[in-house]
């Protein structure tokens, strides 16, 4: 079968439109990681809720879940208080937009420092966070953080 040339000019043109779409969704939902990690480290725990979908889960680096974006945002703030020099970098290595949804999902590493009673303590390790599209918004629904490493006193 041979396309026309219109057809084919009208098909280059939705897969450039798709694709420029798609570089502008994985460019947004970098930015809101970006701006993520910002608001850590300003222990901002109100702009870090921005981000989070209604419907919220996370499971933690030590294992633990927190089940509303809510919740999640109280605990960053209690340890804000705990740690005043707390810092979390999540750095996104791939993100990938679903064909068929809107929806993407972002692979990535984690860094974490912050100073213990007993001294410096960092670690990290690799994270997943699945994401949602909602009037024109990416927000975070669900994410997975596992702990690798850990170096320090109190690890």
């Amino acid at each position: 079968m041979q396309l026309s040339r219109m057809t084919f000019a009208l098909l280059v043109l939705a897969l450039s439109a798709t694709t420029a779409r798609a570089e502008d969704d994985g460019e947004a939902i970098r930015t809101i990681r970006m701006k993520s990690n910002e608001a850590i480290a300003s222990h901002d725990a109100g702009a870090l809720e921005s981000y989070l979908d209604g419907d919220f889960v996370i499971t933690i680096s030590t294992g633990s879940i927190e089940r509303s974006r809510t919740e999640h945002a109280r605990s960053f703030a209690l340890h804000f208080e705990e740690y005043p020099d707390v810092v979390y970098v999540r750095t996104p290595s791939e993100i990938t937009l679903s064909k068929a949804y809107p929806l993407a999902i972002e692979h990535g590493t984690w860094v974490g420092s912050r100073t213990t009673e007993n001294g410096k303590l960092e670690n990290g390790g690799q994270y997943t966070a699945a994401w949602r599209k909602t009037d024109g918004v990416w927000r975070i629904y669900s994410e997975l953080f596992v702990g690798l490493y850990c170096h320090g006193a109190d690890c």
